[in-house]
């Protein structure tokens, strides 16, 4: 028998060292006779079964290099050097060295699957970064932009967010977006990090707010002497991800009282100036998210009032009293007055005469929310959104997911709403339900929003009962509720609205 093979053990968090690595494939090799290639594979594999976290393990072959050869631990060597050197006057060189090893982290780490950003994180590139964004100075301004760009490439998941905080990332980019407000390539590139080091990270997001990073947004978007406004699309991601409460850690997120905050110094208004530029802006897609997560996280108050991070209470959170806060119905109706309504109502007409059907379902999509004021239900269909949506699903009739986006407005607009009911059939909405429900039988989520619609188009309208029967919606509902588990209570509801002793069979 050849000798006994050792296991691994790991520690608390089930990691491993490179050394540790490296050790136990020479161990496979020397003692139990393995040849390179298969002693590395039984490594991994018995680590892996261990539940070892293998990520940022640079795993060569003997005898083909070393780690120190691995091109992204090269690129981080040249970089800590170059670090150094921010500390006195570096030369031009030495910047244009900086330059080429960030463009080549940054390309490396880039490609997604290669393991490379996890190599780079565990072996100090995210603390790297920080200290390299914090030591540009001005006249430098190409290096900060791949040192940006370079950041973003690492943080990508929770360890490389942490390791971000800790090492004064918030505070970096905070500084870097306030001394640069004037250049957009700095702002787009420090935005973008802002949302990657934010997403699925609540305490990021609690630490970018401490540094009142709402009030830095409201400044750059409505800075009238600024060419930022709509241009910068990172910015209206940004919000969108502050905005997300998208961390598993957290039972209650804070993120619906920033939304809170949002609104009240004025984002949302600031936001809608930029749909006012339609197509042509760069930013509109993202725009118009941002703008819904203003609109929908800003809907519950704390008692009616605002916190936010900022003074620590005997709880052990951060909180910051605004005052009153608005209701969702206010929030909507203080967006329609900036001209909202009327920017993305002219953004749908845009969507379907160019073909966007991007634009056209995020239009759609926020459009669903600002219509969650009875006003705003109004004003939207006093101003033809009825026709406007029928028109635009004529032009999307090949695409079910830009129907379902307008027939679930168009469900919202009818909600409690007898007069809005009458206008959609007028408009041809109950022809819509029934072409699109036998065009795509498969199409879930849309068969479901066609049978919320038709039930809010009927429930109060006996006329449209009788209309929507003689041409036949019984049978694509009854065929909705037997193909689709999630379509079964939204057809037995129209079914049943219908005046359908049947329903539930």
């Amino acid at each position: 028998m050849g000798p006994k093979k050792k296991t691994v053990a790991a520690d608390t968090g089930r990691t491993i060292s490179q050394g540790a690595f490296d050790d136990l494939v020479k161990e496979n090799i020397d003692d139990l006779g393995m040849d390179p290639a298969e002693a590395l594979q039984d490594a991994i594999q018995t680590l892996t079964l261990q539940g070892v976290d293998l990520s940022g393990i640079v795993t060569c072959l003997p005898g083909e290099g070393s780690v120190k050869d691995n091109p992204v631990i090269q690129s981080l060597v040249a970089l800590k050097q170059l670090d150094s050197d921010l500390k006195d006057e570096i030369s031009k060189k030495g910047l244009n060295d900086l330059l080429e090893f960030l463009d080549k982290l940054t390309e490396l780490c880039g490609d997604q699957g290669s393991g490379n950003a996890a190599i780079a994180t565990r072996n100090g590139g995210v603390e790297l970064l920080c200290s390299i964004c914090s030591k540009i100075r001005s006249g430098c301004e190409q290096v900060l932009i791949s040192a940006l760009r370079a950041l973003v490439s690492l943080l990508h998941d929770l360890q490389s967010t942490e390791t971000f905080r800790a090492s004064g990332g918030p505070a970096t980019v905070v500084g870097i977006l306030n001394d640069y407000s004037q250049n957009l390539d700095i702002l787009s590139n420090a935005f973008m990090v802002v949302s990657a080091a934010s997403t699925g990270n609540e305490i990021i997001k609690e630490s970018f707010m401490e540094l009142k990073i709402d009030e830095l947004i409201m400044r750059i978007l409505s800075d009238p002497h600024g060419q930022s406004r709509g241009s910068i699309q990172s910015i209206y991601d940004s919000i969108r991800v502050l905005l997300t409460p998208d961390d598993n850690r957290v039972v209650a997120s804070q993120v619906y009282g920033y939304a809170r905050v949002f609104a009240k110094i004025g984002v949302a208004r600031a936001v809608v100036d930029s749909l006012h530029a339609g197509l042509s802006s760069p930013g509109l897609v993202t725009a118009s998210i941002a703008l819904k997560a203003v609109a929908v996280n800003a809907a519950e108050c704390v008692q009616g009032k605002i916190f936010v991070s900022a003074e620590k209470t005997n709880t052990g959170r951060y909180t910051r009293y605004l005052g009153q806060c608005k209701t969702k119905d206010e929030i909507c109706k203080s967006i329609a007055e900036s001209g909202g309504i009327d920017a993305v109502l002219q953004c749908i007409d845009d969507s379907g005469e160019q073909g966007n059907k991007i634009v056209a379902r995020a239009c759609c999509s926020l459009l669903s929310k600002l219509a969650g004021s009875d006003t705003n239900k109004t004003t939207i269909v006093e101003k033809g959104g009825m026709d406007r949506l029928i028109k635009l699903s004529a032009r999307f009739s090949d695409d079910p997911a830009v129907l379902q986006e307008v027939m679930s407005l168009i469900s919202v607009l009818s909600l409690r709403s007898p007069e809005n009911a009458a206008r959609a059939i007028e408009a041809g909405a109950g022809d819509l339900a029934i072409q699109a429900m036998e065009k795509f039988p498969t199409a879930q989520q849309m068969q479901r929003n066609s049978c919320l619609m038709i039930r809010n188009l009927v429930v109060r309208n006996p006329e449209n009962r009788t209309l929507l029967l003689s041409h036949g919606i019984e049978k694509y509902l009854r065929g909705a509720k037997q193909s689709h588990e999630s379509c079964k209570d939204a057809a037995s509801d129209a079914l049943r609205d219908l005046g359908l002793d049947n329903y539930n069979l």
